[in-house]
């Protein structure tokens, strides 16, 4: 989770000193002349939840089943523990993998199928009941040991193979879209009951997914992936806040893009021309920019106020018409129309009942903004 990485000093990644457990150095995977994984470098560290965020076919499973050993690396090296896992088989490795399908063997009783890699490893027989009861224990499912899988919900099937995957205790958990198979509900309860179980067990997990929601509440870094590469790897919190690209701060949640030129700079602060006869606006970078830069401005829709009247001392304020509304029931999204032709959302709090809105469509509004509210890209 967020609090875990930032909230509780869990910041390995910030140690010079601290070895990775797993390493990625110059992987690149390929298919015949496609190449699904572009030179790839990453280090993951002992007791993280990393995510891998990204679209469809942007090589995040295939780095999955590199880690699994179901796909060899083209170039490079995998690293686990110091050790090059290249020539290891899958069998081997100190890896476990928890597919969204859950394989649970439907003959098989919610303990047996926990039992099921315990009675093929090396664990003496006279553990194995014990090892069983405690992976219960930890998912919460000793009352429903004796059931079939299709005697138990759909989220207790995805904690009977949880607790499977973990019965060997790995050093690595693989998760695929774990959580793809729940409704939304479900899948929300289901990732908190994750990051606990993870933070119980320790494991150090590697997550697969395409949704945003679900990578930004249990990881502790997430590595937003696009054809092949990584386009940044860092916290939840910096991901949403300090994208560094326009690719990153589209794909993470929702956001606010507007196109123009940097006019100046003073120290972090960017001021931007963006169109004719609009008043410059006024932001942030995290990187020196020079006057002329071609630029994109970045800001996510609740960080920008909506008022009847100018805010008299807004540092940008820019007036337009309610184009659309979506109320989304805690939350309000206004669709607001500049004279430019410009779309720029602004999202309010409903915090009171519904009495009467604010605004309607086609009303006369001001958007206004802090000049740290939003971020200068160029990437």
């Amino acid at each position: 989770m967020q609090q875990t990485a930032n909230g509780c000093g869990f910041a390995p990644w910030q140690d010079p000193n601290e070895e990775p457990l797993i390493r990625f150095e110059g992987v690149t995977k390929k298919f015949g002349e496609f190449t699904a994984v572009d030179r790839l470098d990453v280090d993951i560290f002992k007791g993280e939840f990393f995510a891998l965020l990204g679209p469809s076919g942007c090589g995040k499973t295939t780095l999955m089943r590199m880690l699994a050993g179901f796909e060899k690396p083209t170039e490079g090296r995998i690293l686990l523990d110091g050790r090059d896992i290249g020539p290891v088989p899958p069998n081997k490795r100190a890896v476990n993998m928890m597919f969204q399908s859950y394989a649970l063997f439907p003959h098989l009783s919610v303990a047996e199928n926990i039992a099921f890699g315990l009675k093929r490893s090396d664990m003496p027989k006279t553990e194995i009941p014990g090892r069983v009861d405690e992976m219960l224990g930890l998912v919460q499912l000793r009352e429903f040991a004796g059931r079939k899988p299709h005697q138990i919900s759909g989220g207790q099937r995805q904690r009977v193979a949880l607790a499977r995957a973990l019965a060997k205790a790995p050093k690595l958990l693989l998760l695929d879209e774990p959580l793809g198979a729940l409704d939304k509900k479900l899948r929300q309860q289901t990732q908190f009951e994750l990051v606990d179980i993870q933070e119980k067990t320790g494991t150090t997990f590697v997550i697969v997914t395409h949704d945003q929601e679900e990578a930004m509440t249990v990881a502790t870094r997430v590595a937003v992936m696009d054809h092949g590469r990584l386009i940044q790897v860092d916290t939840p919190d910096r991901i949403y806040e300090m994208p560094n690209s326009v690719y990153v701060a589209d794909f993470i949640g929702d956001v606010n893009l507007i196109e123009g030129n940097v006019a100046s700079t003073e120290g972090e602060r960017v001021e931007i021309s963006w169109a004719e006869g609009q008043p410059l606006i006024v932001g942030s970078s995290a990187s020196p920019l020079a006057a002329g830069t071609r630029c994109s401005f970045a800001i996510r829709p609740e960080k920008v106020a909506i008022s009847a009247e100018r805010p008299p001392d807004a540092v940008n304020a820019i007036s337009g018409n309610i184009h659309d509304i979506a109320y989304l029931g805690n939350i309000s999204t206004y669709h607001v129309r500049l004279d430019t032709g410009h779309i720029v959302k602004a999202q309010t709090a409903n915090s009171r009942r519904i009495g009467r809105r604010d605004f309607t469509w086609e009303d006369a509004v001001w958007l206004s903004f802090t000049d740290t509210a939003g971020i200068v890209l160029t990437g």
